[in-house]
């Protein structure tokens, strides 16, 4: 970050207050984290909810409305072509007008339009209304990031990103049991029960995120200083700390100014959304195309919700460690390393077809590539000032959409050339992957951000 930054030397030294690392220092990491760490969670995990919903309701959707299932996932990609757009544009829409403001307003639009899915007459209205959802979704993923970057102190600031990078999980075992329980109960359109379940937690986080106060980073860089120390005081009470006496001074700012493909930034930009792209294509080809290409083969167990619940569960130790990694190591290790595991699940794959090993490579993946989110969501907002730091993740959560919209059609035609050359395109990604980590040669681990 030095370099992409002004060096105020003495002239801050001669500055009256205290730093915005100082004092987010001497607030530790506490009651207040702890709450903003639950309430970004409970829409993260509803977040989650709602992605992997997509391949729990097409059965019932299609029966509903006398659909193929192929039809019925056209649901899936209107969903991902509004986070696409929700992502980028939301993105820059938080860093011109605050983080609380878009906060609040994708999270009710989420709720709205998610539960208004539920009471969808037909499926032209069902498309518009989880497009809808889609946006306010790619809206909250890039916004919750840099907000709750701009909270945590830096000692520690990456293992809370992954932390909540660990709700996922959390949405991913939810909506499987929640869709296991609708299935096996006989529910006249399990759809519709699955798009209430993922409403519910939306609706209770509207007033939660009232709760939140706009980002101090954000304040001080729009000249309201006051404000800005009013909720660095909100923060250090909650903690258990001594308000401040001293007014707090602005962040250095960037050489130049720019967006994220201004001179500065250019090389990490092209860098880390080139990983963003690469590893949610690998993502969305394991977890969405490998399933039914495997059941196809004698694995239909891999379709099975205990399975899916299993495969969830798997995630977990993959963040557990990501969260360790990311301070101990340092992100860019971090994520090389597990870049690297998820290319050994797919040679896993490519190699036999036996069922057991079929399962360890199914339960690597999960915990290899989760932990690989993780690790990239605690590195990204950290590489860009507060003025852009909303864009960077925007723009980011944009590139994951996109691979998620390209993996099926990238799939196609390697059907036809067999099992071992389709898995070994997912490990081509994610070596190329590797390749633009170990380029982009930037570790803020413990480094302030500005």
């Amino acid at each position: 970050m030095a370099s992409a930054v002004t060096s105020l030397g003495s002239s801050a030294g001669r500055s009256p207050g205290y730093g915005v690392e100082e004092v987010l220092d001497r607030a530790g990491t506490g009651r207040f984290q702890r709450r903003l760490l639950g309430v970004f969670g409970l829409v993260w995990a509803a977040d989650a909810m709602q992605v992997i919903a997509v391949g729990f309701t097409a059965p019932s959707i299609a029966a509903s409305f006398g659909l193929t299932v192929p039809q019925a996932l056209q649901t899936g990609t209107a969903f991902f072509l509004g986070m696409l757009i929700g992502a980028y544009a939301f993105g820059r829409l938080a860093d011109r007008y605050g983080r609380r403001r878009i906060l609040i307003f994708t999270v009710a639009l989420d709720a709205v339009f998610s539960l208004a899915s539920v009471f969808a007459p037909d499926f032209a209205i069902l498309l518009a209304l989880r497009f809808v959802v889609g946006l306010a979704v790619g809206g909250t993923l890039p916004v919750d990031y840099a907000m709750m970057a701009e909270f945590l102190p830096a000692r520690s600031r990456g293992r809370w990103l992954v932390m909540l990078e660990g709700f996922w999980a959390v949405g991913t075992v939810a909506v499987a049991i929640v869709a296991w329980a609708a299935n096996s109960y006989g529910a006249a359109e399990p759809w519709r029960l699955i798009f209430l379940a993922t409403a519910i937690p939306a609706i209770i986080g509207i007033f939660l995120r009232f709760w939140i106060p706009e980002s101090p980073r954000y304040l001080l860089n729009t000249g309201r200083d006051d404000d800005a120390r009013q909720v660095f005081d909100k923060v250090l009470v909650a903690n258990g700390q001594a308000r401040l006496d001293k007014p707090v001074r602005r962040d250095p700012q960037p050489v130049g100014g720019g967006g994220i493909f201004s001179a500065p930034y250019l090389r990490r930009s092209l860098c880390i959304l080139a990983i963003w792209l690469l590893v949610s294509s690998a993502y969305y080809g394991v977890f969405t195309w490998l399933p039914g290409r495997l059941a196809t083969e004698g694995f239909g167990f891999l379709r099975g919700y205990g399975f899916l619940i299993l495969v969830a569960l798997a995630q977990l130790p993959g963040y557990a460690l990501a969260a360790y990694g990311v301070e101990r190591w340092g992100r860019r290790e971090t994520l090389i390393g597990f870049l690297i595991l998820s290319c050994l699940g797919c040679f896993l794959f490519a190699v036999t077809l036996q069922p057991g090993i079929v399962t360890f490579a199914v339960l690597l993946m999960s915990f290899a590539l989760l932990g690989t989110w993780g690790a990239l969501y605690a590195w990204t907002p950290e590489l860009y000032p507060t003025q852009i730091r909303a864009t960077g993740m925007g723009t980011a959560g944009a590139m994951a959409r996109l691979g998620g919209l390209l993996a099926p059609t990238a799939m196609a035609p390697l059907i036809g050339l067999g099992f071992p050359v389709a898995v070994g395109f997912f490990a081509a990604l994610l070596f190329i992957a590797v390749l633009a980590t170990v380029a982009l040669k930037v570790e803020t681990r413990a480094q302030a951000i500005h």
